[in-house]
């Protein structure tokens, strides 16, 4: 393998939107210019299908199935050519209930490696189911594979969870592995004071919030067409949006060691800019009422 690929890859919590938003970002790293491969982590197999405008993406895992072995593939079978020239290709998975999921992505890498298809690159992308960071899953980042992290989240409690649950996967590894946190990109759910709450989560993560992607519908209407906003609608705001986010990816510098913190510490950092604030004034009414108060836990 070239030691100069950039081997990049997309955490975040489940549902975020962390296949749309890296497709969406790789869109943009190949209009720059740069030779790409996605391997798509998730068993569900959808994070190249913006890219090969397809429902799903024949696995190595369901095609290996078939032959009987891995060894029977060719790479021409799994690796495709998508959109800007980005090839793609997908690990999958056992069927539900049976097996490690995260078999696929070390069979997928290792198949990958041995056959070739990491030649002519400047970044790899992983894309990686949820906020998974144990096992087979943690494998980009326990392998020295993925160097550098992004973890995609938003303003609401669970997402910053997520991310936080995440840096602590990465620091585990960080000595290990050499691999870095490369920053936290906000897809926006609207959260009051939303910057401003992922800019401070990132301080104290001894991170950057690389950049703030705006909600806008444009984005489902491209997905319903499987296709990027880069590709469905190129002059668009939110395509710019992509845009300005692959340029901070590809000129970025500021690879951290991250700092977790405790799930205390995030709780005050949400009552501080108001996301649990607003329980007060429904405490004081159900108080004021007699109803026995609930607690957060």
């Amino acid at each position: 393998m070239t030691d100069n690929i950039r081997q990049i890859a997309f955490y975040g919590k489940g549902g975020i939107g962390k296949s749309t938003t890296s497709q969406n970002t790789i869109a943009g790293l190949a209009e720059l210019g740069e030779r790409i491969m996605i391997v798509g982590c998730d068993p569900k197999a959808d994070s190249t299908r913006l890219m090969l405008h397809s429902k799903a993406q024949t696995t190595i895992l369901h095609l290996a199935a078939e032959r009987g072995a891995v060894e029977d593939l060719e790479l021409d079978e799994v690796l495709l050519t998508g959109y800007q020239g980005v090839k793609c290709v997908e690990s999958g998975g056992p069927e539900p209930g049976v097996g490690c999921a995260g078999r696929g992505i070390i069979t997928a890498i290792n198949f990958l490696e041995e056959n070739g298809a990491y030649e002519d690159l400047d970044f790899v992308s992983y894309d990686v189911l949820g906020d998974v960071v144990c096992g087979g899953f943690a494998m980009p980042i326990r392998e020295g594979k993925a160097q550098e992290i992004y973890i995609v989240c938003s303003g609401e409690m669970m997402a910053m969870y997520a991310a936080n649950n995440i840096a602590r996967g990465i620091l585990k590894y960080a000595h290990s592995g050499g691999v870095r946190l490369g920053g936290l990109i906000c897809n926006s759910r609207k959260v009051d004071r939303e910057i401003e709450l992922i800019e401070a989560l990132a301080e104290k993560l001894n991170t950057q919030m690389i950049h703030f992607v705006p909600r806008d519908n444009v984005v489902q209407h491209a997905e319903l067409r499987r296709m990027t906003v880069i590709e469905y609608a190129p002059n668009c705001d939110q395509a710019n949006e992509y845009r300005a986010l692959a340029r901070k990816i590809k000129d970025n510098t500021n690879l951290t060691i991250p700092t977790p913190i405790t799930m205390d510490e995030l709780e005050e950092l949400l009552v501080e800019f108001g996301i649990l604030g607003g329980e007060e004034e429904y405490l004081k009414a159900i108080q004021s009422d007699g109803t026995k108060v609930p607690t957060l836990v």
